[in-house]
Parts: C-alpha cells; sequence; structure tokens
C-alpha cells in the first residue's frame, strides 16, 4: 500500500555534491517524520539525517554542516543534499518514513529500495 522510492544517487569525486530524493505514494493519511540513513559494506545501517513533519531535524556528527536535510510542501517527499562529499560516505542510502495509514491508525515504518552513492578519491 505504501512505496518509497529514492532517487539521485551515483559517482562523485571527494569533494563533489549530490542530491538526494525521496517520494512516498500509497494510500497516506500523513508521515510525522522522515529520514535518510545509510549502511557501508561491513557496517551496520546508521541514521544519517531525520527531519519531523514541523521541520525539526537531527543529524549524525559525520555529516553535520555538510549534509541537509528537507521535506517538500506536500509532506511526503524527503530530500538530502549532500555536499564536501567524502570517500567515507560511499554507501547505500535509504529513504524511512513513519506513516499512518488513517486517522485512528498506528504509525509504522516504511524503507526504500536505496541508492547508492560513491564517493571517489
Amino acid at each position: 500500500q505504501v512505496q518509497l522510492v529514492e532517487s539521485g544517487g551515483g559517482l562523485v569525486q571527494a569533494g563533489g555534491s549530490l542530491r538526494l530524493s525521496c517520494a512516498a505514494s500509497g494510500n497516506i493519511f500523513s508521515i510525522s517524520s522522515m529520514g535518510w540513513y545509510r549502511q557501508a559494506p561491513g557496517k551496520q545501517r546508521e541514521l544519517v539525517a531525520r527531519i519531523t513533519s514541523g521541520g525539526s531535524t537531527v543529524y549524525t556528527d559525520s555529516v553535520k554542516g555538510r549534509f541537509t536535510i528537507s521535506r517538500g510542501n506536500a509532506k511526503n517527499t524527503v530530500y538530502l543534499q549532500m555536499n564536501s562529499l567524502k570517500p567515507e560516505d560511499t554507501a547505500v542510502y535509504y529513504c524511512n518514513g513513519d506513516v499512518r495509514l488513517g486517522p485512528w491508525s498506528a504509525s509504522r515504518d516504511y524503507w526504500g529500495q536505496g541508492t547508492q552513492v560513491t564517493v571517489s578519491s
């Protein structure tokens, strides 16, 4: 019923920029927060950034000052502007949404399929 689809990943040289996009679709009542997570080979998935419907944001320390998370006006989209990219940013980036399907339903997490970001040195 709910799908999250990421786009914008690719190959970039160190110091470059990428902008990731994620759009949620389906029978959605509301999305309270959305976030970006990443997983590098041999490592656990980690939070990169998260944003609430009201615009509050959190970032992992390693990306502060370089990455910016934002949401579209419709609140079913989320973006991640990534500047000054480093090789250690290389990972599969996943979009996440905390989704309610109706006004009286509980929320649950939905995940996108991931998009590869590769930063060359």
